[in-house]
């Protein structure tokens, strides 16, 4: 098996401590699908987007509880070979949190942290996984946020163990530069160095595609939801909201603008 990886984001899951609220939650907001998955040692139920698998939710293993990890999103990088890249990862300054773990029928996967404490996954399938095409649609993740303490480092570690470059920049003022990065010619997400204000280690932040991040952002206080910063446009005439489900998972939503 090659070990180069292919670098772009494939999976996401949320871990929690109420599964069966955060489905209903989910799936009133978004519009999600839900199945049961019997193929693991842990109770999981797939997110369905138009019947396309996109993710799961499971319970907030006791572990990570124990160690005072909040609800939060995780997700998984496609890569050629997990346990290559897994470590690569260690050589390259980040860390082994969990596995390289296979899953017969599916493929393997690893939880790592990079250098500077963000957490993701990396993912390899059994079978092809097919790129996307086109632009993100309503109820796919459309952008992946890393908020962190030194970008350039976090940058060169992804650069290294992905591929990832450097796309377009904005200047944000006191808040410093956003840097953009992709992959094979597709922009995945952007970086930034986390001010003091925003508390916690560096994280990672996903949005989803929604078709009026107004209406949605009235939506996720409706449903017992938090919006961390209200609807703003984004250079280029989109719009996004940063928020918190009941349960304490960060996520963000995103719509484009309207021609």
């Amino acid at each position: 098996m090659s070990d180069v990886p292919r670098g772009r984001f494939v999976w996401y899951d949320l871990m929690t401590s109420d599964p069966q609220a955060a489905k209903t939650f989910y799936s009133e907001l978004i519009g999600w699908g839900t199945a049961p998955w019997e193929g693991g040692p842990a109770p999981y139920t797939l997110w369905t987007n138009r019947e396309t698998p996109i993710g799961g939710v499971m319970d907030l293993p006791q572990d990570a509880r124990a160690a005072g990890a909040p609800s939060h999103w995780l997700a998984y990088v496609d890569v050629a070979d997990t346990e290559a890249v897994a470590k690569k990862a260690t050589e390259l300054g980040g860390r082994v949190l969990h596995g390289p773990v296979t899953i017969p029928t599916v493929g393997s996967f690893a939880v790592l942290a990079d250098p500077q404490g963000a957490v993701f996954a990396v993912f390899t399938s059994k079978e092809e996984t097919p790129a996307k095409e086109g632009p993100p649609q309503v109820g796919e993740f459309s952008w992946h946020e890393l908020a962190t303490s030194d970008y350039e480092a976090a940058l060169n570690f992804y650069g290294e163990l992905f591929g990832w470059e450097k796309t377009d920049a904005s200047d944000m003022g006191d808040m410093g530069i956003y840097q953009m990065y992709g992959v094979s010619g597709t922009t995945l997400g952007g970086m930034f160095n986390k001010p003091a204000e925003i508390p916690g280690p560096p994280f990672w932040l996903f949005y989803t595609t929604v078709a009026d991040v107004h209406a949605s952002a009235e939506k996720v206080k409706e449903l017992g939801g938090q919006v961390l910063v209200e609807p703003m446009e984004v250079p280029g005439g989109d719009w996004i909201a940063q928020c918190m489900d009941p349960q304490g998972a960060a996520f963000a939503i995103h719509s484009s603008k309207k021609e």
